[in-house]
């Protein structure tokens, strides 16, 4: 379903099977069809958080534009993204050569079965926390009312998780 007017909207890719860099090129290149004015920041290298067993290093980005896709239809469209480029849902935290993920729809937060909105664990993942006030610092967090940009601040401060020490930023 589309809405009349655009949603301003964050996704986060990562990927960390076969040619990472061209995953995530291609996964911004299709983003462009259903979010407008997209934005993509730098790909950043970062070690693998809280998986299973070892697992290669993963590329990550964050893309913010406007969709008129409903929330159900825009996740529907992202994992048909994701399913494209081979990925097979085996084990939660498994490897893959794509993940997309909808991390912020406008101001909304919804809380239905398979879709959680605010992503719940955005603010604690440097990845796309820091990406993402880079991009849209002033966009406010519809369950802190925080903005982007004190979020990543109060991450980076003594105390407040620290940046992630193992992301080497990359152009």
């Amino acid at each position: 379903m589309r809405r009349a007017s655009p949603t301003r909207v964050a996704i986060a890719l990562g990927s960390n099977l076969g040619d990472r860099h061209a995953h995530l090129t291609w996964a911004v290149d299709a983003l462009r069809s259903e979010v407008d004015d997209l934005t993509a920041s730098p790909f950043e290298n970062t070690a693998p958080v809280g998986v299973p067993g070892p697992q290669p290093d993963y590329l990550n980005a964050v893309v913010v534009g406007g969709t008129r896709l409903e929330p159900r239809a825009l996740l529907d469209r992202l994992l048909a993204l994701e399913a494209s480029r081979g990925r097979v849902r085996t084990a939660r935290l498994a490897a893959r050569p794509l993940d997309l993920d909808l991390i912020l729809y406008g101001d909304r937060v919804l809380d239905e079965p398979g879709l959680v909105v605010p992503h719940p664990r955005f603010r604690e993942r440097a990845f796309v926390l820091g990406p993402l006030a880079a991009l849209a610092p002033r966009w406010r967090d519809p369950v802190s009312g925080e903005t982007m940009a004190r979020l990543w601040r109060a991450r980076r401060l003594p105390g407040g998780g620290g940046a992630a020490s193992a992301s080497a930023r990359r152009g």
